[in-house]
Order: C-alpha cells, then sequence, then structure tokens
C-alpha cells in the first residue's frame, strides 16, 4: 500500500470512532442542533413583524411580513448552525489532547494527519446532519426557496466547503486551548459573526464602520451567495469572495493545527 493508502485506512478507522463517540453521546449534537432552532423561532415570531417592514422584496423573496424575513433570514440561521456545530470540534480535539488516547495513538505506526482528519470528517457529517434538520423547521415554519437543482447543489456544496474551512478552525482552536474548557469558549465568536453581518439585517442598515465590517467578513460574502443560490436572485461577486475566505480558511487552519498537533504534548 502506498503512504496516501494509509493515510486514507487510518483516516477511516478513526472516522468509525468519532462517529461512534458521537452516536454514544447525543445530548452534545442537540444542544448544538438547538440554538439555532431557537433564534429562527425568536427572530421570526418576536421580531420579524417589525424588522420585515425594512426588507425589499427582493430580499423577503417576493413575501411579506413574517413570512418574508424567514425567507430572509434562513440562510443566516444555517450559518449560525455551521459556527454552532463546530464548537463541538473544538472540544472534542481538546478532550483527546488532555487524555491519554493520543498518547497511545502516537505509539502506533498510523497516518499523524488521520488522527485530526477522523475528527474534522465525523464533524462535517454531524454539521450536515445539523443543517439537515435546521433546515427542516424552517421549512415547516414557511420558508419557501426558489432554487432549482442546480441552487440547491450550489447551495449544499457552499456549506459544506463552508463548514469544512470552519471545522478546521475549530480543530485548531481545539489544539491551541489549554483545557477543555477554554476550547468551549474560544470558537464562540464564530456564532457572534452571523450577526455582524447580512444574516439578520442588511448592511446598508448598519452605522458606517459596523458597515464596512460587516460587508467584507467571511460570512457576509457566504450568506448573500446561499440566499442567492436559494431565491434564484444574481450572486454577483459574492460566490467568489465566499469561496476564496473558505479555501483561505480552510488551508491556514489546516496547517495551523498541524502544526500545533506535531509540536503539543498532551496534558
Amino acid at each position: 500500500m502506498t503512504a496516501l493508502a494509509y493515510t486514507v485506512a487510518d483516516s477511516t478507522t478513526l472516522l468509525r470512532r468519532n462517529l461512534r463517540r458521537l452516536l454514544r453521546y447525543p445530548s452534545l449534537t442537540l444542544l448544538l442542533v438547538g440554538m439555532p432552532i431557537v433564534f429562527l423561532l425568536l427572530f421570526v415570531y418576536v421580531f420579524g413583524g417589525q424588522l420585515s417592514h425594512g426588507l425589499s422584496s427582493g430580499l423577503s423573496g417576493g413575501h411579506a411580513g413574517r413570512a418574508g424575513y424567514l425567507n430572509y433570514i434562513t440562510p443566516g440561521i444555517l450559518l449560525m448552525t455551521v459556527a454552532a456545530a463546530v464548537q463541538g470540534t473544538a472540544i472534542v480535539v481538546a478532550m483527546d489532547m488532555t487524555g491519554g488516547i493520543i498518547d497511545r495513538l502516537r505509539t502506533m505506526a498510523i497516518a499523524r494527519a488521520a488522527v485530526l482528519t477522523g475528527h474534522v470528517l465525523a464533524s462535517l457529517i454531524q454539521t450536515l446532519v445539523s443543517i439537515a434538520v435546521v433546515l427542516s423547521v424552517a421549512l415547516a415554519l414557511g420558508f419557501r426557496p426558489s432554487a432549482d437543482l442546480g441552487g440547491w447543489l450550489g447551495a449544499i456544496g457552499l456549506l459544506a466547503l463552508f463548514a469544512f474551512a470552519l471545522i478546521w478552525l475549530a480543530t485548531a482552536l481545539g489544539l491551541a486551548a489549554k483545557s477543555v474548557e477554554t476550547a468551549s469558549n474560544t470558537p464562540m465568536f464564530l456564532t457572534l459573526l452571523p450577526f455582524l453581518g447580512s444574516g439578520f439585517v442588511p448592511t446598508a442598515t448598519m452605522p458606517v464602520g459596523l458597515r464596512q465590517f460587516a460587508t467584507y467578513q467571511p460570512f457576509t460574502s457566504v450568506t448573500e451567495t446561499l440566499r442567492s443560490l436559494l431565491t434564484g436572485t444574481p450572486i454577483g461577486t459574492n460566490a467568489i469572495a465566499a469561496i476564496a475566505w473558505s479555501i483561505g480558511i480552510a488551508a491556514t487552519s489546516y496547517l495551523w493545527a498541524m502544526r500545533l498537533y506535531k509540536r503539543r504534548r498532551p496534558r
């Protein structure tokens, strides 16, 4: 077998290990999925009636009132689901680094990249399942996207790519954390970025300084691309920015995570 084949085989084995752990502790997944659903209900039914008045028909998918705001907010809620789900990644990585499992794995003849790859792939599957649950709730509440098959495939692909990037970032944050408690807190800034973008209100309504930050931060370009794919409106240059941000975050986080893993001793 080649080195690549060994890496794939080792990654598959560790993927199964991490999936079994997710099945053994379903409460963690339920907790991470629950927060986006609570925010969806809160913003649609408490704030949606007022916030919908500032949306044009293009932004609201041709609907009015809470139904229109639901169409606007759902892409942002899906990205919040991604940001919330990757918090679990940092926690389980830190748990492994503070336990004896890493000591055992390092004495075995397995690819070093396989340990982290197993975490990343398991978290990606968990995140996609969480997205499916939240999207089902949004559809049940009245979310009516007008995307065709190509739009849906593009939206799923973009969500998977961005989730992959944030998972590698969370993996690096979990490796850099000094304890499991620290690892549970460091990725929390990711859940705030949808609020500081176009996830809940148009960036044009924000003050100048905040508007500039919101316009150019990664969550905004991903949100706008996702919204355009689901509603069939023109994407413009948002897709290029969204893909560039995703690839850049993934590559930088991967290199950072591998460096931390090779240099850090479990505690």
